[in-house]
């Protein structure tokens, strides 16, 4: 039986990074109803093992599911990586992950290094690395892990200069004139691009999965007749919760989610359920 096309769409991520994918579901698809996950109690999934990150993921999918929802989106690079085809398996509703946006990055056919920016887990996973291999001989990618950088992303939404000197250190062994992309391989990296832009440069493409996930999210919800058919626009209805249901993290996740959303330019209101 199909489910209710009244019912929420469910999002979730190790912690806040998926806030900045949740914009753009409400950005693209605003019509819908969303309910946030995030389980930053037990962030970063990113240096857990699979069976951990395995575990982890679906006790937070038993929670949306109990909210009712019609379709999932896996708003982490690590869980989709390491346990999206076992959600897919198990899950009868429309179910879309991320992984970290190579194919349009080489699709730009600039001249230059590929940088992938993502945690040590994603980078390990076969999902990954097998993506990798399709484009051997195409261009020129590196896998640059970044332990640590959820976490502090996690503290402050981005915005602190430990965030900066991280990045410094990081990027250090690279002559920047020969990168062409960056590719943001976890959902928290969208909260820094003003910072590894201004250490990139100008010239740089920064790439990230989160339009392509709402426009998958969108073709899914289609082809299962289950898009919300309201016109008239109503304010967005959005559920947020939290693992860490400290009163700080719920502004951060509202703070955030609202900064992003006017970066994107999107016009609508919010209603916090």
């Amino acid at each position: 039986m199909e489910p209710d096309r009244n019912l929420a769409i469910g999002v979730f991520d190790s912690g806040i990074g998926g806030i900045s994918v949740l914009a753009e579901l409400i950005a693209y698809l605003p019509t819908e109803k969303y309910v946030y996950y995030g389980d930053s109690k037990n962030a970063p999934y990113g240096i857990r093992s699979t069976e951990e990150v395995k575990e982890l993921s679906f006790n937070v999918v038993n929670i949306l599911l109990e909210e009712g929802i019609k379709g999932l989106v896996v708003a982490c690079n690590t869980a989709t990586s390491g346990v999206g085809e076992d959600i897919r398996n198990t899950l009868d509703i429309p179910i879309v992950g991320m992984e970290p946006a190579l194919k349009p990055a080489v699709g730009l056919n600039k001249k230059g290094k590929i940088i992938v920016m993502a945690t040590p887990v994603t980078l390990r996973e076969k999902k990954f690395n097998k993506l990798v291999e399709c484009f051997d001989g195409q261009a020129e990618i590196i896998k640059l892990p970044c332990p640590g950088l959820v976490e502090i992303i996690e503290k402050t939404g981005g915005k602190s200069q430990e965030v900066q000197r991280y990045l410094i250190e990081l990027f250090s062994p690279f002559d920047m004139k020969e990168v062409a992309v960056i590719v943001l391989g976890c959902t928290h990296y969208i909260f820094i691009k003003e910072d590894i832009i201004k250490l990139a440069g100008n010239t740089v493409d920064l790439i990230d999965g989160n339009r392509g996930t709402a426009k998958q999210l969108k073709r899914l919800l289609q082809q299962h007749h289950l898009l919300n058919k309201e016109v008239n626009q109503q304010p967005t209805e959005v559920l947020l919760m939290n693992s860490d249901d400290s009163k700080e993290t719920l502004i951060l996740c509202k703070n955030l989610l609202e900064e992003q959303l006017d970066f994107l330019g999107w016009k609508g209101s919010l209603k916090y359920i």
